[in-house]
């Protein structure tokens, strides 16, 4: 047994040996492309370093923070105008692949208004991407932002000009269709922003002095192009499409611009990230000799610099690192070979003892297949809550307690939903129960909350659902507890997202999933504002967990309750459709549906008399009829004419979900002629005119003239 153990591991280290000099011969001359990487945090010691930066006119650093415009009371804060920029060329695309990057930048902004001669703010600063090397404009000051020159060239920027920015605006200028006097927006090689949104939530919009967050991501296969802005607990959101090989040269500056006229502020930037997937080439001749500094030092002398400094980028591993991690994992790998040789003789002898406390063990997550929902033992969600803390609760319903848990294993944060468990009859209510589980475990679709596992603990009289955490909320905080304004563009694609889920819960997964509780509460936003249907299933479940046998304790929402449903106590997929009609309401007008009086819910009664004497898009959110352009506004009539057709008090008027998706996604489907529902009086019939689900441009422009 020595003998074969030997020359077993004789032979393995032999031929590792062999590898080894082979990769030490050739390693060193194989080229690196790793991505471009760079962090600053001013607020900690060495984060900054000047040979990282370019700056222009009156920007400097100063006790931590960059000042993009003056602090100095003496010289006066106001038409000042700077910009600070990232000392080498960025790589946006290669003009030899044609490649396009995929880049996310973060950073800690602050404005601060004069409010010691209590002067108007103004006018913003913005993070952006041009011409290398960047020089600010002439006549850039004021509304500007030290982007864009005075003139026609503000409106449509050529050649060296070209710019693509992030703005934050704090003075309203209305030859640039500002839409207020504190605003996020995406500008193209335009002051006119190609999209934005209004930072309006009092305390915390751009002029409340807080310092902001904000992180702008491109995706080169979508080529979106989005930001998104944390002020406090407020959420601010902007995207818009962009081929950056279209708009910008190949390699370009990055950085901040900032600038004052007669209103005045300060523009700070406290930290600043930024990943690419692009690295600079290895020399400069493959960026245009036109947009080539004249005194850059060179790439491989910046890089070797940055590594030195404190402050500086995260550059690309160097060949000898490379091989350094190679020799180690071939290394482990060998040793891990030899060793597997001299124990396989020893599999088996496992004693008895062993077997017996494996038996005894608790099954682990490795037991289960990879994202297959899985039984939790309530020790393990225990453990996850810190024994369900008041610190970790999420939210507490009628039926349920919500509690943000850490699982160790996998690692990964999860909302646990604990019921309280009926005693009776507990043996079939468990069955039934499982076969319900064994139902919504097989349901994945992208807009669905994703069931982590469940866990049934008679013991402790408890039955718990364990979901993904989903980190932006619940689609009624941000309608109605100011967590974030909503653009129009971004319900329209919620309201589209929740239908495609509960498509697939109705016709698309192998068994008929019905909701149940169709909510605002239960639609979830993750941290790109994916919508993700919260609790399908849940209803059925709940059913056979509490023995429910009086509608006044059945499960669902107030306001969103279908009326059959009240009647029956029988679910269908028509309650789901309803719910879903409650919610495009909801979504388009910004009112809370109220519980349901004579199971009627008040907010489709109301939308129902707006139809009836002006027309129905007189019931958006008059915000969103402000900021959109004519052909949102036909988009939300539209909407609002599926949600009528949805939440039709006659089950039998109402379409399925696939007729209801077909009409959201395409205006020229026709929506028949509805009756009045029973609650309201009058004519039998409205027109076709009246409930078309047409737009043409005619009746859009009509619609529009009215808002």
């Amino acid at each position: 047994m020595v003998t074969v153990q030997s020359t077993c591991l004789i032979s393995m280290l032999s031929f590792w040996v062999c590898y080894l000099l082979l990769l030490t011969l050739y390693l060193p001359v194989l080229p690196c492309a790793t991505a471009l990487s760079f962090k600053f945090d001013f607020s900690q010691p060495g984060g900054y370093n000047p040979a990282n930066f370019s700056f222009d006119g009156d920007t400097y650093y100063h006790s931590q923070m960059i000042e993009l415009t003056r602090n100095d009371r003496n010289q006066g804060l106001d038409n000042s105008v700077g910009r600070a920029s990232y000392a080498q060329p960025v790589p946006i695309w290669d003009e030899v692949t044609d490649e396009l990057t995929s880049f996310t930048t973060t950073f800690s902004i602050q404005i601060l208004p004069d409010d010691i001669n209590n002067n108007t703010a103004g006018d913003g600063m913005a993070f952006f991407l041009g011409n290398y090397l960047s020089r600010i404009p002439s006549t850039s000051g004021g509304g500007n932002l030290g982007l864009f020159s005075e003139g026609a060239n503000s409106m449509n920027a050529m050649g060296d000009n070209r710019l693509v920015a992030v703005e934050f605006d704090t003075f309203l200028n209305t030859n640039y269709n500002d839409t207020s006097d504190n605003h996020m927006g995406i500008d193209v090689n335009s002051l006119v922003s190609k999209a934005h949104t209004n930072t309006s939530v009092p305390g915390k919009n751009l002029t409340s002095g807080i310092v902001m967050t904000c992180q702008v991501s491109y995706v080169n296969s979508t080529k979106l192009l989005a930001a998104d802005l944390q002020i406090d607990d407020a959420t601010y959101h902007v995207n818009t499409s962009a081929d950056l090989r279209l708009l910008l040269p190949s390699m370009v500056a990055i950085g901040f611009s900032g600038a004052t006229g007669r209103a005045v502020e300060l523009h700070r930037v406290l930290a600043w990230s930024f990943n690419s997937t692009l690295d600079r080439p290895p020399t400069a001749t493959s960026f245009s000799p036109s947009s080539a500094p004249s005194h850059p030092p060179s790439s491989s002398t910046s890089s070797d610099n940055s590594n030195r400094g404190r402050g500086g980028r995260f550059v690309s591993m160097v060949p000898w690192k490379i091989v350094v991690l190679i020799v180690g994992v071939v290394l482990v790998l060998g040793l891990g070979g030899a060793l597997l040789c001299l124990w396989r003789p020893c599999v088996g002898k496992k004693s008895a003892s062993d077997d017996k406390r494996d038996e005894s063990q608790e099954p682990t997550l490795e037991e289960a297949p990879a994202n297959v929902p899985r039984p939790f033992s309530y020790r393990e969600l225990a453990k996850a809550t810190n024994n369900f803390a008041v610190q970790s609760k999420l939210g507490e319903g009628g039926y349920a307690v919500v509690y943000k848990g850490h699982l160790k294993n996998p690692n990964r944060l999860v909302a646990i939903k604990n019921f309280k468990l009926v005693r009776e009859s507990a043996t079939e209510r468990r069955k039934a129960f499982e076969d319900e589980i064994k139902v919504i475990s097989q349901v994945r679709q992208r807009h669905l909350v994703e069931l982590v596992g469940w866990c049934i603990d008679e013991e402790e009289d408890i039955m718990s659902l364990v979901y993904e955490l989903v980190s932006q909320g619940s689609l009624h905080e941000h309608l109605h507890k100011g967590r974030s304004w909503l653009s129009w563009s971004r319900r329209y694609q919620i309201i589209l997202d929740i239908g495609c889920a509960l498509r697939y819960l109705h016709g698309e997964c192998s068994d008929c999933v019905l909701h149940g509780d169709i909510s605002a509460s239960n639609i979830l936003l993750d941290a790109n504002y994916v919508a993700k249907l919260a609790d399908f299933g849940l209803a059925r479940l709940m059913d056979h967990a509490m023995e429910l046998k009086t509608t006044c304790n059945l499960v669902g929402t107030p306001g969103y309750i279908d009326p059959d449903f009240l009647d029956t106590g029988k679910r269908s997929r028509e309650s789901d459709v309803y719910g879903f009609g409650i919610v495009l309401l909801e979504t388009v007008t910004g009112r809370s549906p109220a519980a349901a009086v004579d199971h009627v819910s008040p907010l489709l009664k109301w939308v129902w008399s707006i139809q009836r004497s002006s027309t129905i898009l007189e019931a958006a959110d008059p915000r969103l009829r402000y900021e959109s352009t004519i052909d949102q506004q036909g988009q939300m009539q539209h909407v609002l004419q599926v949600a009528l057709w949805c939440a039709h008090t006659e089950q039998a008027q109402r379409p399925s979900i696939k007729e209801a998706m077909r009409a959201l996604e395409s205006r020229h489907v026709l929506i028949p002629p509805l009756p009045l529902p029973g609650f309201m009086a009058g004519p039998s019939n409205l027109a076709s005119d009246d409930m078309s689900c047409e737009t043409s441009d005619s009746i859009i422009s009509s619609a529009a003239s009215r808002a």
